[in-house]
C-alpha cells in the first residue's frame, strides 16, 4: 500500500519555507505522494453545510488556502522524485481546457510525477463565485473530463459537445505519462460511483468507514464490469483526515480518528481492505500547530504503517 502526505495548504502561518520542509521531509521518509486541496472560499454564511464538521462551518484555517495547482508547481521544483497529487480538485469550477494545459504543465515540469484526483463540489457559495452553477453539473463534468482526455490524448484537437467547443488545433503540451496521468475520483453518489467505474483510474473515498468503503467499490467494481472495463485495474485511494486525540474515542468515533492505536487499526484495516494507496492529512488536527508537529507527526505516521 502506497502512502501519500497532505501538504500544508492552511491558514496565516502557510508559506514556501513550510512547504518546501514539509515535502522534502515527505519524499526523505520515503512517502509515495504528496497531495493538495481545493478550497475557493469561506463563507461567512453558508448556503451548505460543511458535511465533515458538526455546525456545518468549515474549519477557521480555511479563510487562508493556498491555491492547488500552483502549490504543486512550487513543490515540484523542490523535489526529485515523490508524486505530486490532488485531492481533490472541484472540476466544475475549472475550463477545461485552460485546465488541461495547466496539469500537462505540471506534469511535463515534475518529469511525470502527477496524480490528478477530481470532485464535483458541494458549495453552493463556491459554485456562485467561480461564476458556475449546479444545475445539470453531472453532464457538464462528463464533458468537461472527455474534453481533458481528448487534449491530453490527440494532435490536433478537436472537439464539439454539449457545453464545449474546441476549434481544430494543437494545444500543448501533452503530458508525460501516457495516456494521460492517473484520475482517481471522489464520489458517492450511484451516478458519481458510475463515473468512477467508467472512465477514472480509481476511487478516492474519505471519511467512509471500512464497511462502507468495501460495499461502494465492490458497487464500483460491478459498474466497470458492466461497462466492460477490468475491474481489477481501479484502485483505491483513501484519503485519511486524521484527528489526534491523547485518550481513546472509542467505537463510535470517525476513522481516522482517536490514538496512535486506533489509528493504526484503521491503517491495518483499510490494507486489508485492498486499498493500492492511502493519503494521511494531519492539517485539520488541533494538535499540529507548527511544522515542527506536522514533520514529527509525519514520520510517526510512517511508523505506525509500516508496523501494521
Amino acid at each position: 500500500m502506497r502512502l501519500g502526505f497532505g501538504l500544508p495548504q492552511v491558514g496565516p502561518a502557510v508559506g514556501p519555507d513550510v512547504l518546501v520542509t514539509a515535502a522534502q521531509r515527505a519524499e526523505a521518509l520515503g512517502f509515495d505522494d504528496v497531495w493538495v486541496f481545493d478550497r475557493v472560499l469561506w463563507p461567512i454564511a453558508p448556503r451548505a453545510p460543511y458535511p465533515a464538521s458538526a455546525d456545518g462551518r468549515l474549519p477557521d484555517v480555511c479563510k487562508t488556502v493556498l491555491d492547488p495547482l500552483e502549490t504543486l508547481a512550487f513543490v515540484a521544483a523542490h523535489t526529485r522524485h515523490i508524486g505530486l497529487g490532488t485531492s481533490v480538485l472541484n472540476l466544475p469550477y475549472y475550463n477545461p481546457v485552460l485546465l488541461a494545459r495547466q496539469l500537462s504543465t505540471i506534469d511535463v515540469l515534475s518529469r511525470g510525477r502527477l496524480r490528478v484526483g477530481f470532485g464535483t463540489g458541494w458549495s453552493p457559495d463556491e459554485f456562485e463565485a467561480v461564476g458556475a452553477t449546479m444545475k445539470g453539473v453531472g453532464k457538464r463534468t462528463d464533458e468537461a473530463l472527455r474534453v481533458l482526455k481528448t487534449i491530453w490524448t490527440t494532435d490536433p484537437v478537436c472537439f464539439a459537445g454539449d457545453h464545449y467547443r474546441v476549434p481544430e488545433s494543437f494545444i500543448g503540451p501533452k503530458p508525460v505519462q501516457k495516456p494521460h496521468p492517473p484520475i482517481y475520483w471522489a464520489a458517492y453518489t450511484p451516478a458519481a460511483l458510475r463515473r468512477v467505474a467508467r472512465d477514472a483510474n480509481g476511487w478516492l473515498p474519505a471519511g467512509i468507514p471500512i464497511d462502507g468503503m468495501r460495499q461502494m467499490f465492490d458497487l464500483i467494481k460491478r459498474m466497470a464490469q458492466e461497462a466492460g472495463r477490468d475491474p481489477t485495474a481501479l484502485e483505491l485511494v483513501v484519503r485519511a483526515n486524521v484527528y489526534l486525540s491523547e485518550t481513546p474515542l472509542g467505537s463510535a468515533r470517525a476513522i481516522f480518528t482517536g490514538t496512535s492505536e486506533e489509528l493504526r487499526a484503521d491503517i491495518n484495516a483499510t490494507r486489508q481492505l485492498g486499498a493500492a494507496a492511502l493519503i494521511f492529512d494531519l492539517q485539520f488536527s488541533p494538535s499540529i500547530d507548527s511544522i515542527e508537529a506536522l514533520t514529527q507527526w509525519m514520520e510517526r505516521l510512517r511508523t505506525l504503517a509500516e508496523g501494521s
